[in-house]
């Protein structure tokens, strides 16, 4: 985990395993979003692979396991689940994809805010096309939600693999660039999201992704609670005032 101002860069750092989830980096992972929550002087986080591949997924369990109590495998899987850790983060985090994104790795992409991609990343769910395997970090339920019940059926029953381009297309990611470029275009878009009123990132985070929960009378009701509550920071004073007074805001996420 690297901090840089008021961004955080979490990079996912086994690049001779394909950056695979084991044991080790699952906790190293909860351990940074962790201490990402209590620092409010983070305003958005990148997560990103080391290397040409971002993730291809999680690394096999031991053999002993598949003879264990099914209570101690259950155990020792939840274990390897860091996409809630994520998701749950209270501000906006940007998955810059440099690679493959497969399997548990793709779980983890899906418990970003926003996925931007080299074009030569690749996508897949392929779990079901191995023996007695069946996604277990959330690719069942966050996929659907972003890209649609028909393409996300497409892609868990089929296990194929598509393409950025098709990525894309589809809604999985929200931007595809040379892979040249990928650092610095995520960077630029980290500073633009650190820039405005970071107390207005979070409750808009929180709106988008509650809300997808809610009915559309519901989410509109959190949408006015939030917008009520941010009338009386400090924050939004100071955006009127730096408006009035045609300078940049200095915004203290009060």
């Amino acid at each position: 985990m690297k901090t840089v101002g008021p961004i955080v860069k979490v990079t996912l750092n086994r690049p001779a395993q394909g950056n695979q989830i084991d044991y080790y980096l699952a906790a190293e992972l909860c351990h940074a979003c962790a201490s990402v929550s209590q620092d409010d002087n983070v305003l958005a986080v990148i997560l990103t692979g080391s290397g040409a591949i971002f993730s291809t997924g999680r690394e096999a369990l031991p053999a002993e396991l598949a003879t264990a109590p099914a209570t101690l495998r259950q155990a020792r899987i939840q274990q390897l689940k860091v996409a809630d850790a994520l998701a749950n983060l209270p501000v906006p985090v940007i998955v810059s994809i440099n690679g493959d994104a497969l399997d548990h790795g793709l779980e983890l992409a899906l418990a970003g805010n926003i996925r931007i991609c080299a074009e030569s990343a690749r996508f897949g769910l392929t779990d079901l096309s191995k023996p007695d395997c069946f996604p277990w970090d959330g690719g069942t339920q966050r996929l659907p939600r972003l890209v649609g019940p028909a393409w996300a059926a497409d892609m868990l029953l089929t296990s194929r693999v598509i393409s950025a381009l098709e990525a894309l297309g589809i809604g999985l990611v929200n931007r595809v660039v040379p892979s040249g470029e990928l650092a610095q275009e995520t960077q630029r878009l980290a500073e633009s999201i650190a820039a405005g009123g970071p107390i207005a990132a979070r409750y808009a985070k929180e709106a988008v992704t509650k809300g997808s929960e809610l009915t559309l009378a519901e989410g509109l009701r959190l949408e006015a609670d939030l917008n009520i509550i941010l009338q009386s920071t400090g924050d939004r004073a100071e955006g009127i005032q730096s408006f009035l007074h045609k300078r940049p805001p200095r915004y203290t996420g009060e």
